[in-house]
């Protein structure tokens, strides 16, 4: 893999940088030093805006921001006697690289080692509203000034105190690697300032930021400070808890998708087996806790019980596309112009993270305390309580470290159905779902068709239209607050709810004249979730598809036709950076292409050029139980995400978002039969795997242009899936219309759905090789 981030020689952005601005904090009353942010400026008024995009005026992510702010001045960083900074992050950290790039914004502002500063997870605070959602790209973007506001408050503070130790001037002291130093050389650590620096009472004080000229940290690539943890096996995560009494706890699952229990004929038998403890019915199935996880599966596997049929009984992938092509949205009237005009199909897809579902709960009669990787976690909390009817004070919500997560853990199931199950025995238990659980019975991202019209005349394009319909997608975690989770659940404001949503994360980066977008969604019976990008992927698929074609039908390079209609400077860049560095329109064997498109959301934009090798040798290249088709060979991609605070931190999120877009574009689904999904494991769900890996990847950072973080968790999953979409039309002659490409190939053959838990695979000595 190539890595590129391009030096900053632009200059810096028009009007007052962020960080000469004046801003607001306190000083808490602490033992040591303690300071909060208030955010007393607002941001400057866009002016001159060029287009009616509602998104180019606000979107999704700045309703996060700002409903984050009235909280901001409840985060707070702590100095400890030790020469320690700590700040607890209200955002759950799932590999996304949050706590690095927060603990880079702390270490800046403060002038302090980043090996000094510890990043934990905030339980969940219910008075922190909406701001402990993770989400919508929003973390660095909503926590950036706030973050360091604190920061530098408490770097005022030390140099404060450390002006009457040393007996100098604060404009003579120099704080460099978390040590003050006075004219005379004379020096003291932060530690020994920790509790001379901290206040009595609680006072507001002003502080400047550091200009982005002085960024030494910020900036610049940092490792992950939890990459030893991590690859040492360290680092903590839900089930490495040791809480006392919380033993392993699975659950059996219907046959169906949301089955519900009719009877369990061999409870004792199963309670008798060795290590079982107990065996309980439950809302979702018929949980056991044992010892280990080996014993709960045995226990699992040998449940008889008969099931009653699910919420999407009877369904297939058929069944279900049928219902959407008829609640589809019509277009307007045909125009009176040439247009093009398609309909694509996106099948379900599954939205399991590395980590599987899981929680402990520890309910007693009058409280409640649960651990568990979750990025809403005052909705869960809030839920819990209301589960349990406890008041919300007696509810502990601790949020863990996730392995993965993209959209999963916004749901709170397993927390929810660990504390159901300790309620019901009366023990603390560690609830793990298998994989087949969560493939069978987990949140998916919908299956959805979205049909597309461009009118033009010319070399004029008159007019966009696009209907995106959709299996509905659960959006009740709100945006982090129970009142909007709420109102996501009412059966006139859920449509509006994803409406407002669907709005607000889609835009329209092209001249493209007139043009609208609407969603509608139908079909409640599936457990579906806001997967990475949510609905950006498959609308953006659609437009850059049909944008080839009409760059065909006017007789137009791919490249050239994007460039000509992209608005903005910076857009245009990163599409020029990619097609460079890509070396587009070079010659290639038949049967092989390059694609192009480009993506924009969250006040940053992405490019991204691949070469597709559709050869029949290729395609038909022997895979055991697995889907070979097409083959990636080279990925070029790039962003402008405003300011990167962690280049590094950045490359690896992209290297993601480039493997999820080949995924979806040519592997990863689900097949629905009979009201369940065939697919029972990673070992048959085809996330892009070693064999579909470009062997050429580059990621190219561009310079910063705006000055502060734009949207960078998703960025560039959609230009990856229809970079992917565009070169594989091209390679073939004929546009692909349903993804991904090879859903229609069942290269495995179905687990049983009785027992839930598959039994393990005992032969993989044979396949070494």
């Amino acid at each position: 893999m190539t890595r590129r981030a391009l030096e900053n020689t632009g200059p810096e952005p028009d009007g007052p940088a962020l960080g000469r601005r004046r801003f607001l904090g306190y000083v808490l009353a602490a033992p040591t030093l303690l300071a909060a942010a208030e955010l007393a400026p607002a941001a400057e008024a866009a002016a001159d805006i060029p287009s009616p995009e509602i998104t180019e005026l606000v979107d999704l992510n700045d309703v996060m921001t700002a409903a984050a702010l009235p909280t901001s001045g409840l985060i707070t960083v702590q100095v400890h006697k030790d020469g320690t900074v700590s700040f607890a992050l209200p955002r759950a950290e799932v590999g996304q690289g949050i706590t690095t790039s927060t603990a880079m914004l702390i270490a800046e502002e403060m002038d302090v080692p980043l090996e000094q500063v510890r990043v934990t997870l905030a339980d969940a605070r219910p008075e922190l509203v909406f701001n402990q959602l993770t989400g919508g790209s929003n973390t660095t973007i909503s926590t950036y000034t706030p973050i360091r506001v604190a920061a530098a408050i408490a770097r005022a503070r030390l140099l404060g105190a450390a002006a009457t130790e040393l007996g100098a001037a604060v404009t003579d002291l120099t704080l460099e690697a978390g040590v003050v130093t006075g004219p005379t050389g004379r020096s003291l650590g932060i530690g020994a300032l920790a509790e001379k620096s901290a206040s009595v009472r609680t006072r507001q004080v002003a502080v400047e930021l550091k200009p982005r000229e002085r960024f030494t940290v910020i900036g610049r690539p940092h490792g992950r400070v939890d990459a030893l943890d991590a690859v040492t096996g360290r680092k903590k995560f839900a089930m490495d808890l040791d809480v006392p009494d919380a033993m392993p706890t699975m659950v059996c699952r219907p046959p169906t998708i949301n089955g519900k229990v009719g009877s369990v004929a061999n409870a004792d038998d199963v309670r008798a087996m060795p290590g079982v403890t107990d065996v309980a019915v439950i809302s979702t199935g018929v949980a056991v806790r044992a010892r280990t996880f080996g014993q709960c599966i045995d226990a699992v596997r040998a449940l008889r019980v008969s099931w009653r049929p699910g919420s999407a009984a009877g369904k297939s992938d058929a069944s279900v596309l049928e219902e959407l092509r008829a609640a589809e949205p019509p277009l307007g009237p045909p125009p009176l112009t040439p247009s093009v005009e398609a309909t694509f199909t996106f099948n379900f897809r599954s939205n399991s993270a590395l980590e599987p579902n899981c929680a402990i709960a520890d309910v007693r009669p009058h409280r409640a305390e649960i651990w568990s990787s979750l990025k809403a976690p005052i909705v869960a909390k809030e839920a819990i309580a209301a589960k349990l009817g406890l008041p919300l004070g007696a509810v502990t919500v601790h949020v863990t470290e996730g392995g993965g997560s993209f959209g999963r853990k916004l749901f709170f199931d397993a927390a929810l159905e660990a504390v159901e199950i300790s309620r019901k025995i009366g023990k603390p238990v560690k609830l793990m779902w298998h994989r087949a659980d969560d493939s069978r019975q987990g949140r998916t991202h919908p299956m959805a068709t979205s049909r597309v019209r461009i009118a033009y005349l010319g070399n004029t394009v008159l007019s966009y239209e696009q209907r995106h319909t959709s299996v509905a997608t659960d959006l009740s975690h709100g945006l982090g607050e129970i009142f909007t989770a709420l109102a996501a659940k009412l059966p006139v404001g859920d449509i509006g709810f994803s409406e407002t949503f669907f709005q607000l994360s889609q835009s329209m980066p092209y001249d493209f004249g007139a043009n609208s977008r609407l969603l509608n969604e139908t079909d409640k019976g599936f457990n579906t979730g806001s997967m990475r990008n949510v609905y950006s992927p498959d609308v953006t698929c659609a437009r850059e598809l049909l944008v080839d074609r009409l760059a065909s039908e006017m007789g137009k390079d791919p490249f050239r036709f994007r460039r000509d209609f992209l608005r903005g400077d910076r857009s245009v860049a990163v599409l020029e950076k990619v097609a460079e560095a890509g070396n587009w329109g070079r010659p290639m064997p038949a049967d092989m292409a390059q694609g192009i498109a480009f993506h924009s959301e969250y006040h940053a934009v992405s490019a991204v050029l691949v070469e597709i090798d559709c050869r029949p040798e290729t395609v038909n290249r022997p895979i055991r139980n697995g889907v070979a088709g097409p083959r990636i060979t080279k990925a070029v991609i790039a962003v402008d995400v405003g300011l990167a605070v962690n280049p590094r931190g950045l490359e690896a999120q992209m290297m993601g978002c480039v493997m999820d877009g080949i995924a979806l574009a040519l592997t990863s689904s689900l097949h629905l039969r009979d009201g369940y999904f065939l697919e029972a494991s990673w070992d048959n769900y085809f996330y892009t795997r070693q064999w579909n890996t470009p062997p050429e990847l580059e990621i190219i950072v561009m310079p910063t242009t705006t000055g502060k973080p734009g949207g960078a968790g998703e960025l560039g999953v959609a230009a990856s899936m229809a970079a992917v979409a565009c070169a594989y039309g091209r390679a073939t002659g004929a546009m692909p219309t349903s993804f991904p490409i090879n859903h229609g190939t069942l290269s495995f053959e179905p687990k049983p759905t009785v027992p839930p838990i598959p039994e393990s695979p005992t032969d993989g000595l044979d396949h070494v090789r």
